[in-house]
């Protein structure tokens, strides 16, 4: 009845405005996560931004749970745009849980792996912000939503192989020595590959969405 409802009004734009401003923080958090990995950026400094970008998204989400309460009509159910911003939100939240454990454990050097998944972050990132902006006509843009997120899929399987493979070579690197570097790398590995987790959270909630609305 809802759905019936809410094709007869206009279509609350605000939403989508504030879906795609967050994915905006995401792909510049990834892209300093990326900067700080690989070197170009200094460790600090690129720290420094995720924390920045992922104050904004708190902003941004925020927002978006005050007008879920003040609006009388949303373009999708209540509980879909929730969860879909909390997917988004936990994303840039676990980078800023990556750069937390980096600052706090002092890391001064990353290992090939590590520079890889920054790599993936970026990517997954871009393909979520390409994503969203589909969700303003769900119709038009069913066929390419479903492509972006098995995309996505792909890109959070090829993270998976990366943090094994970095966790392997690390464990062998360190064997029979200090412990330390090996605890350390392990987190940050984990860290890593869990924000393409998030990400790929994110594109299973857009495909539910699309799925309630065909």
């Amino acid at each position: 009845m809802l759905g019936w409802f809410q094709k007869l009004l206009p279509k609350e734009t605000k939403f989508f405005d504030l879906f795609e401003q967050h994915a905006a923080t995401l792909v510049a958090g990834a892209d300093a996560l990326n900067s700080l990995l690989n070197g170009s950026t200094a460790i600090a400094a690129g720290c420094a931004e995720v924390m920045a970008q992922e104050n904004r998204a708190d902003d941004i989400a925020g927002q978006v749970m005050l007008e879920v309460g003040r609006t009388f009509i949303t373009p999708f159910d209540r509980g879909d745009i929730e969860e879909l911003i909390g997917s988004m939100d936990d994303a840039i939240d676990q980078m800023q849980k990556t750069v937390k454990s980096i600052s706090l454990f002092e890391v001064e050097r990353f290992e090939p792996c590590m520079k890889e998944l920054g790599g993936i972050i970026v990517q997954a990132s871009e393909r979520i912000a390409v994503l969203l902006p589909m969700l303003r006509d769900i119709k038009k843009h069913a066929v390419s939503i479903g492509a972006l997120a098995r995309e996505i899929g792909a890109i959070e399987e090829k993270s998976d192989e990366l943090h094994d493979q970095g966790l392997k070579a690390l464990f062998k690197a360190h064997q029979g020595g200090d412990a330390m570097p090996f605890i350390v790398g392990a987190e940050i590995y984990d860290h890593l590959e869990k924000v393409v987790d998030r990400f790929e959270d994110v594109a299973k909630r857009a495909s539910r969405i699309v799925l309630e609305h065909l």
